[in-house]
């Protein structure tokens, strides 16, 4: 999909690493998934009867980075980018590409910085009465960007016919 890199986790690393390197991994993945792209490709939903968008993709993993690192991790009240009903981030009809990917690379540097401050993978964060550790939220981002990657290779080869090498 490009000449663009996608980084590598690291082979021989203590645990946060390890789930750091794979997190950004999936993160650039989802980035060479749209890379290249006009911005009515990107709306494009290609794989009917979905709704779902490659710029839909990219909206609502900004808020999911939002939601985990910042409201459930950093204990902060910050509210999500697009509103949730009437499709919220997947509503992309007349989106703006370049403030959705302004936005998610802002909160992936966000998520990383709180990251990079937590001092350790045990320490816990809450969403209602549930308690979550950054082990778990880390395991989990992977786990969300993995199936959005998959739903983003097939969005991607139907709009324009390229496949990940």
């Amino acid at each position: 999909m490009g000449d663009q890199k996608r980084s590598g986790p690291p082979r021989v690393a203590d645990e946060r690493a390890t789930l750091t390197g794979f997190l950004q991994r999936q993160r650039d993945t989802l980035a060479m998934a749209c890379a290249g792209l006009t911005a009515e490709q990107l709306r494009e939903r290609a794989v009917p009867p979905s709704g779902l968008s490659l710029l839909g993709i990219v909206r609502h993993m900004a808020d999911v980075e939002r939601t985990w690192f910042r409201n459930v991790l950093n204990g902060e009240n910050s509210t999500a980018h697009w509103p949730r009903s009437d499709g919220g981030a997947f509503d992309v009809d007349t989106a703006d590409p370049a403030e959705a990917f302004e936005i998610w690379h802002e909160e992936c540097a966000r998520s990383r910085d709180i990251v990079d401050a937590a001092e350790s993978l045990d320490v816990t964060g809450q969403y209602r009465d549930d308690v979550f550790s950054l082990r778990y939220i880390l395991a989990h981002m992977i786990e969300e960007y993995a199936r959005h990657s998959g739903h983003a290779d097939l969005l991607r080869e139907q709009v324009d016919g390229t496949t990940e090498p």
